[in-house]
């Protein structure tokens, strides 16, 4: 079932949604290299990001907007940057792009202005707000949201309110139960929340990094974690390990009263032998 990088890219654009809800879509962590044969944990990750694209358009598709919350390249290469942004732009829907601990942010911004495909801070469409910040930490690997962007985020639900809003980072903002990876979360995520419970309208947090299915709530905010379109993390293990689950996405179905629907879809299997005892990448 390999695939080529054409196959997204080659996909035409498709009449958007009429229903009464929004339909999105969390991409995250595809770790794409300059060299389209690059390969993580055993797995070619565009070989697998396109097969989850191609599961995307059969089962999936229409949607309203994409959200790629980070590690969008994994050698932070512009090259990687420009497939990726070509390719989401010939899906011809609104995509907003966030950086994760294992790209380059500025090339990414300067890869991703004008079009479809942008690293806005913010959107706003059926009545929900998306606010997407910006947890890289340069250096390690794992994050912090900056004065600029808790002022971000308190910005945008002030000058927003009644607006049903998702908060989409790339770092988890909650223990995930798993020792290694909870090393690397967000380490000021006390003044994240602090922010959150002072506005009512937040309905959801979205974040990826963690590559692995994570559905959960924290008083009225549903919290979410996502499978990467490549390798998998083994959950509550206490050190870096590979699980045998196969690469996926999360769905959203927003609606205007503030409901929302969500699941992660997979492909059946990983698509190439995976290197289980790999150490870290």
């Amino acid at each position: 079932m390999a695939k080529s990088s054409d196959n997204v890219s080659a996909m035409h654009e498709y009449t958007r949604s009429s229903q009464d809800c929004l339909k999105v879509l969390q991409i995250t962590d595809t770790h794409l290299y300059a060299d389209p044969q690059g390969e993580l944990g055993g797995l070619n990750t565009e070989r697998s990001y396109c097969e989850v694209m191609e599961k995307v358009l059969r089962d999936h598709w229409p949607v309203d907007l994409i959200l790629a919350t980070g590690d969008i390249v994994h050698d932070g290469s512009v090259a990687g940057y420009r497939r990726f942004k070509g390719q989401f732009e010939d899906l011809a829907v609104r995509t907003l792009v966030i950086p994760g601990n294992h790209d380059d942010p500025d090339a990414l911004r300067q890869v991703m202005q004008g079009g479809r495909v942008t690293c806005s801070e913010n959107a706003i469409l059926g009545g929900w707000q998306f606010v997407m910040l910006d947890s890289v930490l340069p250096g390690a690997d794992g994050g912090r949201l900056g004065s600029d962007q808790l002022q971000l985020l308190e910005r945008c639900l002030a000058d927003n309110r009644g607006l049903h809003t998702v908060v989409c980072l790339h770092h988890h903002p909650v223990d995930m139960g798993s020792e290694w990876i909870d090393r690397i979360g967000v380490d000021n995520a006390d003044d994240f929340w602090a922010v959150i419970d002072r506005h009512p309208d937040v309905r959801a947090v979205v974040w990826g990094h963690v590559h692995q299915d994570l559905h959960r709530r924290r008083g009225s905010v549903e919290l979410f974690a996502s499978p990467s379109t490549c390798i998998q993390f083994k959950p509550e293990e206490e050190e870096f390990a590979i699980d045998e689950a196969p690469p996926g996405y999360r769905w959203f179905r927003l609606y205007r009263d503030g409901r929302l629907e969500s699941a992660v879809e997979r492909l059946e299997e990983p698509p190439g032998q995976l290197d289980i005892g790999c150490g870290g990448y």
